[in-house]
């Protein structure tokens, strides 16, 4: 193995220093008693998680969210059952954990958030900016689904369920209760009045419940309509219960998250061992797990696993580089990006037979295939499930629980984007003192967020929150950002450097296979799907027959572009605005601006021959970056001078390349915590 790294170039070699002239102070175990503390740590001030397992919890409650219950059955479902677990599989190892592993180590390595880690390679900064827009778009139309979970939260405190019979005002003629049936002619239906109307015009009473007494849906995107003030209040709670878990920080988000990121298992567990006892059952799980191996010949079915695969790890978004900044610099984020990874796939899994034990008694009790009575999203969640839970026994106690349960889904990845948002803009503008005035800063976020979310609890709003879903946090995104993300880690910074830096933080390797995924198979798997994923582009429906105006897919894309842009015009503005020329631009524009923060008593410190002499002394000294031009140099790996008057040096144990440059002084003085 050590072989194989050394051919690499990512082995670590011992450099001698006695040929450097000048002193070089190697790494030592107490900090100069000359200066106070505050003056000598890199991270003073940065809170940190009580301790590994807050953290942890905290990436679970990121990772697993709504999607595991409603989006990944029945993907499974529709691309070959258990034969889809291979192509998910292989996308998690190649791409969803690397690219994971790469982002929480990233932001832990560098102590520093979403935005201002990718002064790595200011080039493609802009990837930060990305991440940012999709982080707050996701923050907006998320909450919508806690909102709804709520709304069928507090429904649910009745003797009888609302939405099991068509006797709400809020039904019509075409509503179909099956208790009524008895005697209806073979493909037809008695409405509430005793008219007979054709089986295909009929809708269930969960169906009119959700279309006409929650959302009050209108007929297009092009009538908004009137607020659901139901929905405004329920909004409202939702974001203050958000407010109230994060404002005082990763600390107090950290304690929460142990109840609401373990406590949805607790229910799926009752959920589990209830469906397996109802009748149809069994149908339900074969089909669930029935492998179609044929159905692996098509490629939608890896895209499918791909898109999964980003969704449910959260890559992409900055959330997971933030929460990774609180950490201990020393934190094993290998140990806990397998954990999540175990976690998360298994929860996916295990929830898909919950899905589908109650979907096979929905079929077995309406005298349908499991195929027929399959949806995802909304439809799972809001129409398929309150339908089954209407007919249990308990369904009272089972509905409460299961809302709860999606409540506490909701707000655990609610949490983490929110505070990964809040950290970003923090790290990048500590001019403005947000960090200092975080309470306040978070209330403007979430104000700012819930007005515009008001646009998606109107009676028009449904149409409007399936474009932000399929288009502004869509896997076009995530993909696209993923992509850049590990060509600025691989080939902007430097994959070796990368690694030694990952490596001296660990404090052992991480072995090969981690670097061949960052620099080759985790970009090609991101920018492939990307391109596959425009190729088969299909413009954004609703249901099974509303088809969204010219407009409206614009708008759609308007969305997409909002965070995809940020990669060529920021780079484009960089170029424009450096001065000097086209090389000379691309020379400043390449360097770090931001460093890895090691604890206090292991920093790298260099002085003069003598700084009696020179007057410098460590309270001058400013933390070491890594300049990319020094790639390749001698087998010493010293370079004393470069042209551009940029000094250089090497120490023992991390290999690191560091210079002094005046160019970015400045930057570094804005981005510095």
């Amino acid at each position: 193995m050590t072989t194989l790294l050394r051919k690499m170039g990512l082995a670590k070699e011992k450099v001698s220093l006695a040929t450097i002239s000048e002193q070089v102070e190697l790494p030592r175990k107490g900090g100069p008693d000359d200066l106070p503390p505050s003056e000598f740590e890199h991270d003073t001030g940065r809170e940190r998680w009580d301790n590994k397992v807050d953290f942890v919890f905290a990436m679970i409650g990121l990772a697993v969210g709504l999607g595991n219950v409603w989006r990944f059955p029945y993907l499974c479902f529709k691309n070959g059952g258990g034969a889809f677990l291979i192509p998910y599989g292989i996308s998690l190892i190649t791409a969803g954990i690397p690219i994971f592993l790469l982002e929480v180590s990233i932001g832990q390595m560098l102590q520093t958030g979403g935005i201002t880690v990718w002064g790595i390679f200011p080039l493609i900064k802009g990837v930060g900016y990305a991440a940012f827009s999709v982080s707050f778009v996701l923050c907006t139309y998320y909450i919508i689904i806690i909102s709804w979970s709520l709304y069928y939260l507090f429904a649910s405190f009745t003797s009888e369920l609302p939405w099991g019979d068509c006797q709400g005002d809020w039904t019509d003629q075409y509503c179909n209760d099956p208790d009524v049936q008895e005697g209806a002619p073979e493909g037809y239906f008695y409405s509430k009045n005793g008219s007979l109307y054709p089986l295909d015009d009929g809708e269930s009473p969960a169906q009119q419940y959700w279309d006409n007494k929650v959302l009050g849906i209108s007929s297009g995107i092009d009538e908004l309509g009137g607020m659901r003030w139901e929905l405004v209040g329920c909004l409202a709670l939702a974001w203050v219960l958000c407010y109230l878990c994060i404002w005082r920080g990763v600390k107090q988000t950290g304690k929460i998250v142990w109840f609401t990121a373990l406590t949805p298992y607790v229910i799926l567990t009752i959920l589990l061992i209830r469906g397996l006892t109802l009748e149809g059952a069994g149908q339900g799980i074969e089909y669930y797990m029935k492998p179609q191996w044929e159905r692996l010949k098509e490629p939608t079915v890896w895209i499918d696993a791909a898109t999964q695969i980003f969704f449910s790890y959260s890559v992409g978004i900055g959330s997971l580089i933030s929460l990774g900044s609180y950490n201990k610099y020393r934190n094993n984020s290998m140990i806990d990006t397998m954990v999540v990874g175990v976690v998360n796939a298994g929860t996916s899994i295990y929830s898909g037979f919950v899905t589908f034990s109650i979907l096979g008694y929905m079929a077995h009790r309406q005298q349908k295939s499991v195929e027929d009575v399959v949806e995802q999203g909304p439809g799972l969640t809001f129409i398929a499930y309150p339908t089954a839970l209407y007919t249990m026994p308990g369904a009272t106690f089972f509905a409460i629980i299961f809302f709860s349960m999606l409540l506490m889904l909701g707000m655990n990845t609610q949490f983490a984007v929110v505070e990964g948002l809040a950290t970003s803009l923090m790290d990048a503008f500590p001019q403005y003192k947000l960090r200092e005035n975080r309470a306040v800063f978070l209330l403007s976020i979430c104000l700012s967020s819930f007005g515009i979310g008001l646009f998606l609890v109107t009676e028009g709003g449904m149409y409007f929150f399936q474009l932000f879903d399929s288009y502004g946090a869509s896997g076009f995104c995530l993909l696209w950002i993923a992509g850049w993300e590990c060509a600025a880690v691989a080939y902007g910074y430097g994959f070796k450097k990368f690694y030694r830096d990952v490596t001296e933080m660990l404090g052992f390797s991480p072995g090969i296979y981690f670097p061949i995924c960052w620099v080759f198979v985790s970009p090609l798997v991101s920018f492939g799907i990307f391109l596959f994923s425009l190729i088969d582009y299909k413009p954004a429906t609703y249901g099974d027959d509303y088809v969204y105006p010219l407009w409206g897919n614009i708008l759609g894309w308007c969305l997409a572009i909002l965070s995809m842009h940020w990669l060529p015009s920021y780079a484009l503005y960089l170029l424009l605005t450096t001065p000097g020329t086209l090389k000379e631009r691309w020379d400043v524009l390449k360097q770090p601006t931001v460093f890895p923060k090691p604890p206090a008593d292991e920093m790298l410190t260099v002085s003069g021959a003598s700084s009696s002499e020179n007057g410098s002394s460590l309270a001058d000294f400013k933390p070491p970056t890594y300049n990319l031009a020094t790639e390749g140099q001698d087998s010493e790996g010293f370079q004393s001078k470069d042209e551009d008057d940029t000094a250089h040096i090497v120490d023992e144990n991390g290999g690191k390349e560091a210079y002094a440059n005046p160019a970015f002084e400045e930057d570094d003085a804005k981005t510095s915590l």
